[in-house]
């Protein structure tokens, strides 16, 4: 089957690149919303935005300037901060959504008190709030609203003396002699510090004020290419969570399937109920989930929050979306979830629906609605990505046997169509749930044309890294024959190397690990020291037994010291080393020491010489040895204890 079509698999992840909603570069209908070229036309000027004069944006960069340059004091620092909010009063709105005075209130609002904060945010609303409306939307503004109101994080719960809410309090003393106030209604508990207390009441209404304008504007806000990003960080802030800001990360490097590490801080109790509305109001917008890609991006923004901070709520919101998608007019017979998961907009909000929901929701997914279509949609260009979060999502649950039968049909046709995501996490998902092993890994042998005769076995590995099938690695005219010429290791591609970390999991590996030892040291030098293959290399050397490990070891006699003189091949050594056991580690280090001055003098080996204390197995062999023995017996210690 697929004689030529599966000759080399394609070595992308997905088929085609897909865009991932909530960027900055909204084009068309995006700028005759808010804030865009058209919708700037919002504050006279003959129709056009007013705008900073030359005078005033050349202030604001020296301001800019002097707040890279730091402050030796606080004193400095507030009055310096003072003396420039003075100077924004009366004009923070031209400021806001002025590229320069954009940034430098972006530096400068983390500076400020929260009530100075907080009227910044006043003057950017004007006397009705409503102006928050167009700052939002403004490529600029938009950042300076997220920055005001980000600094609502550094509220930590504290009540002032004079607060109401102390008639339900009552005061403890700590052991460590530290004022407390726990609330006898909700049992909260409220530090009390020597000082002045930093006031965040206008902040709060401000924050409160900015909802009630987003709940108001709720279509155009959350379909807005820059007013969304205002309403994804009034979620996380309502929740109680932020990531880093925006403004700190560099373009052009983005980093895929690296999640934002959120930090959680307490939250006043009207935010705990301004969420709910919020969410409410966003729900009965749920239509434009589907059909918008900037939309979507803020529901799943909502999921994700509400799923770390209010589960139950959360839990409300995932069965009222998958109501609703599943009550689409779709052909007779057929989900409309296949149609929304071929959907650019529409998939990325299932994903994260998929990642997650609880056991009835996934088994009500699959059991009514995918079944029997999982084949096909691991071969749409852009449906391949939520069956890739569904396998990985079932494999803690029974029905992970049952979606395994139907994916691993179509192994070689999702090979040959250049998904390998799928095929990587139905191997990652088989590994986790230790079950239908044996029938992934034969699958593959057949897939890549070494399963028939036996001999082919040992030539899986460097197969499975390079993506490529018998007879096109070893150049070979026909798939009959059982030997195989020679081939230097090459093209190691990032999914060939994952799906053999995940295979390595597997509780029967030994077809690789024979493979590995067939490999010719210059082979395995050239593993150690590739980005993709050094992780293969620390996978299979790591996961092995001690006589397994031991085996591969001696393949590795005489190419420690070229390991620990490159980059990643040092690493490597490293890693095997932390796994190796005594008598392991020895070899290791007989094999280094001879090559001191080399190792001692080169950027990456003079690390492992001082890592591995090999001065002092030179001269003090006997107490290294007692030291390596004791470090072996803690790592066995702990390895028992967590498993």
């Amino acid at each position: 089957m697929l004689e030529e079509a599966v000759e080399t698999y394609p070595q992308n992840g997905g088929g085609k690149k897909r865009k991932y909603p909530g960027g900055d570069d909204g084009k068309g209908e995006e700028r005759k919303k808010w804030g865009g070229e058209e919708g700037e036309r919002s504050q006279g000027d003959g129709g056009r935005k007013q705008r900073l004069d030359a005078m005033s944006v050349g202030y604001f960069r020296r301001v800019g300037e002097r707040l890279a340059e730091g402050f030796e004091d606080k004193e400095e620092r507030a009055m310096f901060v003072e003396n420039v909010l003075s100077e924004v009063k009366g004009q923070a709105i031209m400021v806001a959504m002025d590229c320069t005075g954009s940034i430098t209130l972006q530096r400068l609002l983390p500076l400020s008190t929260a009530e100075q904060v907080g009227e910044v945010l006043a003057e950017l609303g004007g006397e009705s709030g409503s102006e928050l409306a167009v700052v939002s939307c403004d490529r600029c503004g938009g950042h300076v609203v997220e920055s005001a109101v980000r600094q609502m994080s550094r509220w930590t719960g504290k009540i002032p003396l004079s607060s109401p809410c102390q008639i339900l309090c009552i005061q403890i003393i700590k052991s460590d002699k530290t004022p407390q106030l726990v609330c006898i209604d909700c049992f909260h508990f409220f530090y009390t510090t020597e000082g002045e207390e930093e006031s965040f009441e206008l902040l709060e209404a401000q924050v409160l004020s900015l909802s009630q304008v987003v709940r108001d504007n709720i279509e155009e806000f959350i379909q807005h290419v820059h007013g969304s990003h205002v309403v994804r960080t009034l979620l996380h802030l309502l929740a109680g969570c932020l990531g880093p800001p925006r403004t700190e990360s560099r373009q052009g490097a983005k980093v895929r399937g690296v999640v934002p590490l959120l930090t959680d801080f307490e939250i006043p109790t009207s935010f705990w109920y301004e969420l709910k509305s919020l969410t409410e109001t966003l729900m009965e917008n749920i239509n434009l989930s589907v059909t918008d890609a900037v939309a979507s991006a803020v529901f799943q923004t909502m999921l994700t929050v509400c799923h770390r901070k209010r589960p139950k709520l959360c839990k409300q919101l995932l069965k009222q979306i998958m109501a609703y998608l599943t009550s689409r007019s779709a052909a007779p017979g057929l989900s409309p979830l296949l149609v929304f998961l071929k959907d650019q907009a529409s998939s990325h909000l299932i994903e994260t629906i998929i990642q997650l929901s609880h056991k009835p929701l996934l088994r009500d997914l699959y059991k009514n609605h995918l079944k029997g279509h999982m084949v096909d949609l691991a071969l749409h260009p852009i449906a391949n990505f939520p069956i890739q979060r569904l396998t990985a999502a079932s494999a803690k649950y029974t029905m992970f046997l049952t979606l395994f039968d139907e994916l691993i049909q179509g192994v070689e046709a999702v090979l040959a169509s250049g998904h390998m995501g799928v095929i990587v996490q139905l191997a990652e998902s088989c590994a986790e749930s230790e079950e239908k092993q044996d029938e992934m890994l034969q699958c593959l042998l057949r897939a890549f044309h070494c399963a028939e005769p036996g001999s082919r076995h040992v030539s899986c590995l460097p197969l499975f890294m390079s993506l490529l099938t018998y007879e096109v690695y070893y150049h070979s005219e026909t798939a009959e024959g059982g030997t195989s010429t020679e081939v230097p290791l090459a093209s190691i591609c990032y999914h060939g190397s994952r799906l053999v970390q995940a295979l390595s999991r597997f509780k029967e590996r030994s077809v690789l690990l024979s493979s590995l030892r067939t490999l010719s040291q210059a082979d395995i030098l050239t593993l150690a020291s590739d980005p993709a293959g050094s992780h293969v290399l620390q996978a299979l050397v790591t996961t092995s037994s001690d006589k397994g490990r031991g085996k591969i070891l001696r393949r590795l006699e005489g190419l420690h010291v070229q390991m620990a003189c490159s980059r990643l091949g040092s690493r490597v050594l490293e890693a095997i080393w932390n796994s190796a056991s005594v008598n392991q580690r020895q070899s290791i280090a007989q094999d280094l020491v001879p090559s001191e001055n080399q190792l001692r003098s080169h950027q990456f080996a003079r690390h492992v010489w001082a890592k591995f204390a090999l001065t002092h197995f030179v001269h003090r062999r006997a107490h290294w040895q007692e030291i390596q023995a004791g470090e072996s017996k803690k790592r066995k210690l702990f390895s028992d204890i967590l498993e």
